[in-house]
């Protein structure tokens, strides 16, 4: 009676949602009751229907979904009001429904959070003594009887199929004096043995060995699964007079990627429904989690959920592995297919981490990249998710070192490496957590293997940055896409290719080139600005500069397609000219990479220790931007841009500000402007934020399902972006 006096007067003092249990005040049971419905039988009292948890109400009568403040006795981690909430009509374990009648058993902890029966059970059988969500500890915990274990078959995952007998007895047990060793489970889990060679994935749907590759040729995509990649060329003008040579003559080739395969739209929300596995290429994904003891409380319970939306995204046919590092490494199972049962057993792995120890990020990597090489079975896509809150202590000595760059670069395998010479293509999408990640690793890490680098600054925005990550990844059309250029025309000599971070050659007589732009997301488009000489030509009215061709291999027919349009890039050459026009499309492209360029240039400065200069830099850029013709016409682009340029010319104010968020939020812009590829930084994840770049569809839609899983609506997401590592102080 006591204990729930003091619940009440806690959350009547700050006028909080009050949980009301259903027994009555007098009565002395445990505060953490177990609900179990059986289909057959009118249950009696507590069993009933009118057991299911009610909703929290507040003092005044009033409906609330509020989860409570755990009370001191708990003595677990209070959440932010601004933290996100998760519902009570769903299992926050599973992620399916709280529903009687299913033959589930309902658990009610003492902090008023329900979860399945089977689930918290199961979480608790892995060495977990805090709730999932609010993680506080609890005094008593579930456990089942001997009798329900079953150990000649492999866990259930409909409930409703287990036998509804004394074997699955329900009880309740108290905890153990806290004075027990806090490390058992983490110790347990990051010594248990595992094999010298991660060859135990599970075998893919249907796996073909690999047939002799046919090279096809065609100008449209009537045969193929997928559509083909649109390629276009603008000139910087149309015209040149014969008389005058340009020695630095702009030519953007543009790139779309096609729509998903079988001719849907990628904003159909179908792609991800799991009867649509057969309309998309699968994923073979590798997430490296960061499980040190920074990340205990909060940062690990949003963690777990995230983990449990891109789990829930998966289909049947994509294959999901996790590695959980601290001082060590270590693989919680290997690729699996995310069936029902694998999602299953994927959820209940995630939700038994623990936070403690240190951060030795190259252990995890190395563990991860071992993984992806000794696979038996290949998905056609595979990548690496990586998520830190710190700095590797075991490996970068000092992330400010003059040889930093070198210790980063042993924090990549040199088999997943881009210039490794395995020929792998994996990715590793790296993700900074809160201020004290090590950013410049991060970054180095990423762009070493060909992944992108987002900044979580405000922990709630962790679930979305994941999802618009995924969102690309489960939507890839197209794979080892290349364009190649070649001169039309005698005198015409490449000068250079600008392309951000994808590779480019240009022959040693500059009379062809390439780009190496590797795999695209549906509706993925890329731009690159070629710059060649126009030599004087008295004897034509029209020339011709350059050829572009494209090849790319399509992810699911496994085929080489090779598109032999007619892309040659032409301009009229007449005695006299008028007033040339600039293509706009030539003049966005420009921006984009002038203000790229000052983005490098002012973290060198900044870097360098020269704030003030970093600042003036790249508000120079704005107001050269701002004075461009696609800027007066109002281009979308130019204006994210300029968004982007001020805010980072905010957040260097002051060597803390830059220091805590500053440098990560530059170099995560460096990041998607050099791969034009979507991260998260900032609010760039927000429907309403100017900062907002290369997001495809099928990211949208991503990060829409994650900010209306639990919230109902997208404005809602103000309220979570409050909650920051420190809160950045602006400049007077």
């Amino acid at each position: 009676m006591g204990s729930k006096w003091r619940k009440a007067k806690l959350a009547l003092g700050l006028n909080m949602c009050l949980y009301v249990p259903h027994q009555k005040l007098e009565d002395s049971s445990p505060s953490s009751s177990i609900t179990h419905h059986r289909d057959t039988t009118n249950a009696p009292s507590r069993f009933s229907s009118d057991a299911v948890p009610h909703s929290p109400v507040s003092p005044s009568g009033n409906d609330c979904r509020r989860p409570t403040t755990p009370t001191p006795s708990s003595s677990g981690l209070r959440i932010s009001k601004s933290a996100p909430k998760f519902s009570k009509r769903t299992c926050s374990i599973c992620l399916t429904s709280l529903k009687l009648g299913q033959g589930h058993a309902i658990f009610t902890a003492e902090c008023t959070h329900s979860f399945h029966f089977q689930c918290i059970a199961s979480n608790v059988k892995h060495g977990n003594q805090a709730c999932p969500v609010c993680r506080a500890k609890w005094k008593e915990i579930p456990f089942q009887s001997p009798a329900s274990e079953l150990p000649n078959e492999r866990s259930r995952i409909n409930p409703s199929d287990r036998p509804r007998d004394d074997a699955w007895t329900t009880a309740v047990r108290r905890l153990p004096s806290p004075r027990l060793d806090s490390t058992r489970h983490i110790s347990s889990l990051f010594h248990a043995s595992e094999p010298g060679t991660f060859d135990d994935d599970e075998a893919l749907d249907q796996q073909q060995e690999n047939p002799e590759q046919n090279v096809i040729d065609r100008d449209a995509s009537k045969n193929s699964s997928i559509g083909a990649i649109e390629v276009k060329a603008y000139p910087e003008v149309s015209a040149v007079p014969r008389a005058n040579s340009h020695n630095n003559f702009a030519i953007l080739i543009h790139l779309q990627a096609p729509h998903t395969s079988g001719g849907l739209n990628s904003r159909n929300r179908t792609i991800f429904s799991p009867t649509a596995q057969n309309s998309r290429a699968p994923v073979d994904l590798v997430t490296v989690l960061d499980v040190s003891g920074s990340m205990a409380g909060t940062k690990l319970a949003l963690l777990k959920r995230a983990m449990g939306f891109v789990i829930q995204h998966l289909g049947p046919s994509d294959r999901l592995s996790v590695i959980a590092f601290s001082s060590t490494a270590r693989r919680l199972f290997p690729l699996r297919r995310m069936t029902e049962a694998g999602r299953w057993e994927a959820l209940q792995a995630v939700n038994s981490l623990t936070a403690n120890g240190g951060t030795n990020i190259a252990e995890g990597l190395r563990k991860g990249a071992k993984l992806i090489v000794d696979r038996k079975w290949k998905n056609p896509v595979g990548s690496i998710i990586l998520l830190s809150d710190g700095q590797d202590t075991y490996t970068v000595p000092s992330p400010s070192g003059a040889h930093s760059r070198t210790y980063y670069k042993s924090l990549l395998p040199l088999s997943i490496q881009r210039n490794g010479g395995t020929g792998l293509r994996i990715p590793v999408h790296t993700f900074g957590f809160g201020a004290d990640h090590d950013a410049a690793s991060m970054h180095s890490i990423s762009e070493m293997s060909g992944g992108t680098f987002s900044f979580i600054e405000a922990e709630g925005v962790i679930q979305d940055a994941f999802a618009q990550c995924i969102g690309g990844l489960l939507s890839v059309v197209v794979q080892e896409a290349c364009v190649k250029l070649e001169c039309a025309h005698l005198n015409v000599l490449i000068n250079s290719i600008k392309a951000g971070s994808y590779q480019t050659s240009v022959a040693a007589d500059a009379k062809a080139g390439s780009i190496d732009v590797g795999d695209l997301y549906a509706d993925e488009e890329r731009d690159f600005l070629v710059t060649v000489n126009v030599p004087v030509d008295e004897s034509c009215d029209e020339m011709s500069l350059l050829k572009v061709k494209c090849s790319y291999r399509d992810p699911i027919s496994k085929e080489l397609v090779s598109l032999e349009e007619n892309n040659e890039v032409k301009i009229q050459r007449a005695t006299v000219v008028g007033q040339t026009i600039v293509s706009m499309e030539v003049d966005r492209q420009r921006n984009r990479l002038r203000a790229a360029e000052a983005m490098a240039e002012a973290r060198a400065a900044a870097e360098g220790g020269d704030l003030t200069g970093a600042a003036s830099l790249l508000e120079s850029c704005c107001r050269a931007l701002s004075e461009t013709i696609s800027a007066r016409a109002g281009d979308r682009l130019c204006v994210s841009l300029c968004a982007e340029l001020k805010e980072m010319q905010e957040r260097m104010a002051n060597r803390h500000v830059y220091e805590s968020s500053g440098r990560a939020y530059v170099l995560s812009g460096l990041s998607s402007h050099s791969w034009q590829r979507a991260t998260a930084r900032g609010d760039s994840t927000d429907s309403t934020s100017l900062v907002q770049a290369y997001q495809t569809p099928t990211m949208t839609d991503m990060v829409t399902r994650s900010q209306t899983m639990f919230f109902g609506n997208p404005p809602q997401r103000k309220l979570r972006q409050a909650q920051s590592f420190p809160a950045r102080p602006r400049p007077r």
